[in-house]
């Protein structure tokens, strides 16, 4: 448990006792009863007493979720933990499931995703091979693409020095495609608590939040070369789908001020490295909300457009200046409606290229 003077126990967070087990994975859960199982199974193949799976079930109405959560931890006492809570988003499960964590470090999976057991494996061994713990652990992801069928490996062999850990002043420069998401981290969890790191509830995209604002907390880094986390992506009614993103393009304006407001990075990043790497996530997060309320058919798009890129001059001047000076804050700040049309043009080929959405 927290003594009284941890940040989170003024927040009346009681956290699960720590270092049980070598790793949490957690589990956020919504309706899931019709796939979950694949996800819950492609853990426990590990055979590992070591590892603890907590199971979110966030409020699911429509399915027996929770009740299949139950079974699991019937089955697997000392390993599945079934939580359950009112509805507050993925963003409140994944703090649910950090909360009930009892692992040195803490993996967040899906509930339609799963993990490749030989790489989860290598996984396991490593973490367990370092005395100090690392903060952070970055491994390969692979996208299951279900539209064509295909897949597509996201790998940081040229990005990250590989057999050692690392900090941030040794990476290299990692491009649009690859970026450190949550399918490829693996965190201490004591980082993550310490960090402050808070994820808002009913608000979906808050994966970026969970891979930017712990990153200047993480001084001890090892990556991993093992194809871990199968994303799978194609589902219409996935949160990463075109239309749902533009449909919900409050939630990403939500996200972006969030971590516009977390920073100003070149005062509080003392790596140039891992600032040069957060400007250019950020740039991202900008240009996703000024493309998809272009895309919208909301009256007030253009006052949004104006308030996010005023949020980020007023709040950081330095990296406001920087990004509009980029290629893709030159390319979000085309004039006049031929230089709209060249935005999401430009949007178009890039998503033919890296199949998102």
């Amino acid at each position: 448990m927290v003594t009284p003077t941890h940040p989170a126990a003024a927040f009346g967070i009681q956290y699960a006792a720590m270092n049980t087990k070598l790793i949490t994975y957690a589990i956020p859960c919504y309706n899931s009863a019709e796939y979950m199982d694949r996800c819950i199974e492609s853990i426990l193949a590990c055979e590992a007493d070591d590892i603890e799976i907590v199971i979110v079930d966030d409020g699911s109405a429509k399915d027996n979720t929770y009740e299949k959560a139950l079974a699991w931890q019937e089955r697997h006492p000392n390993i599945v933990k079934a939580v359950h809570q009112e509805n507050g988003g993925h963003g409140a499960a994944v703090m649910k499931g950090l909360e009930h964590a009892s692992g040195t470090y803490f993996k967040v999976v899906d509930s339609d995703d799963w993990l490749d057991n030989a790489a989860n494996k290598r996984m396991l061994a490593s973490l367990r091979f370092f005395t100090q713990p690392l903060d952070l652990l970055v491994v390969n992801y692979v996208y299951e693409h279900t539209v064509d069928n295909t897949s597509e490996l996201m790998h940081y062999r040229r990005m990250l020095p590989q057999g050692r850990v690392f900090t941030w002043n040794e990476l290299g420069h990692i491009g649009l495609s690859k970026y450190i998401l949550m399918h490829s981290v693996i965190y201490r969890t004591q980082m993550l608590r310490e960090c402050e790191l808070d994820l808002p509830r009913h608000t979906f995209y808050v994966d970026n939040i969970f891979v930017y604002k712990p990153l200047p907390s993480c001084t001890r880094i090892y990556y991993l070369d093992v194809d871990l986390y199968r994303y799978f992506i194609g589902r219409e009614d996935q949160s990463v789908n075109e239309s749902v993103m533009i449909g919900r393009i409050e939630q990403q304006l939500r996200i972006t001020r969030i971590m516009i407001d977390a920073f100003h990075l070149e005062e509080d990043v003392a790596s140039p490295k891992l600032r040069t790497y957060m400007r250019n996530y950020l740039s991202m997060m900008m240009t996703i909300c000024t493309v998809f309320l272009l895309m919208s058919e909301r009256e007030d798009k253009a006052e949004l457009r104006e308030e996010i890129w005023s949020r980020l001059r007023e709040h950081d001047p330095q990296t406001y200046a920087k990004i509009r000076r980029s290629p893709m804050g030159f390319g979000t700040h085309l004039p006049g409606t031929l230089g709209d049309k060249a935005l999401l043009s430009g949007y178009h080929i890039a998503q033919k290229i890296f199949k998102f959405n």
